[in-house]
């Protein structure tokens, strides 16, 4: 099952020619679930050629304009071809009322269901096929939360010499085995999953940050993420300034990973628009002189995420 990670726009505060604002999309085979919805979250979709009607769930850190102003665009669009299943919006206290709005003053035209779901505490938000959905609390000048996308752990490696030796026929009943499913056989004999396949597998887990002020407790809730997508929005000269607006550094952004453990790799995002293309290589050597694994994110840059295991 294919895992992969779509930066929409990796921008902070306002957009820049090439650089939209702070927008990512998780795809897991032909379901999406996209992360934010900055400014021109759209153009991203279209350059892509994303099947932006299969978006299932729509996650929102926070109610500050450069991570919803592209909602109500994304709301229209979807409206564009018929669509059975609703439409899932996840985000702190008023996302609805911001919703429901726009919907109002701009009369929008929509032809499926919406359905809202406002964090008040962490925890799991969302749970689909073999994955669920969490939202844990961040530090900004706004109620913001993070989220961790978390794939359900996978059956062992199946053994077809032990499946052989317990007499259990090819084909149907191996196949559901496989899957994680107890069998049973003629004589009445019931197999289980584990007497022919060896220890479960991890899933995988993508981890999304942003617009925080730096607390070691982030570690807590997205360690052993295969990928963080992670803010990093100054150098380190701006550390006070960082502080004060309750933003992350480069540097802080390291630290996270570097605290949580288990990460495999680390993208910061969510760039202050001081700092051009070029200028960004600043926030990377910061960043990786705390941990080496990380990569700067850019605009319409696809990430695969593979199993560990």
């Amino acid at each position: 099952m294919n895992l992969e990670l779509f930066v929409l726009g990796c921008g902070g505060m306002m957009p820049l020619p090439g650089r939209h604002l702070t927008s990512v999309l998780l795809r897991r085979d032909g379901e999406l679930f996209l992360f934010d919805c900055g400014e021109a979250t759209q153009i991203s979709l279209k350059k892509l050629n994303l099947k932006w009607k299969k978006i299932s769930v729509i996650l929102i850190s926070h109610m500050h304009a450069d991570h919803v102003t592209g909602l109500p665009g994304i709301l229209m669009l979807s409206s564009q071809v018929d669509r059975d299943d609703p439409l899932y919006i996840i985000g702190p206290p008023r996302i609805g009322e911001y919703i429901e709005e726009n919907r109002r003053i701009l009369d929008m035209y929509i032809n499926y269901k919406i359905e809202v779901i406002e964090v008040e505490e962490p925890g799991v938000v969302f749970r689909g096929d073999n994955y669920s959905i969490e939202a844990f609390r961040l530090d900004h000048t706004k109620p913001c939360f993070g989220y961790t996308f978390t794939e359900d752990k996978r059956p062992g490696i199946f053994y077809p010499d032990k499946a052989a030796a317990l007499d259990i026929p090819k084909g149907k009943l191996w196949a559901q085995l496989q899957g994680g499913n107890n069998v049973e056989l003629e004589d009445g004999k019931v197999i289980t999953p584990q007497m022919v396949t060896g220890d479960q597998r991890s899933g995988r887990k993508f981890s999304f940050v942003t617009d925080t002020a730096y607390f070691p407790e982030i570690g807590d809730n997205v360690k052993d993420s295969d990928v963080l997508i992670c803010e990093g929005m100054f150098t380190e000269d701006l550390a006070e300034s960082a502080a004060a607006k309750k933003h992350l550094t480069a540097k802080q952004a390291a630290m996270i990973a570097q605290d949580a453990g288990g990460i495999d790799k680390m993208g910061l995002i969510h760039y202050s628009p001081r700092y051009n293309d070029r200028d960004t290589l600043a926030l990377l050597e910061e960043a990786r002189k705390t941990f080496p694994d990380t990569f700067l994110t850019r605009d319409r840059q696809i990430i695969d995420i593979k199993y560990k295991d």
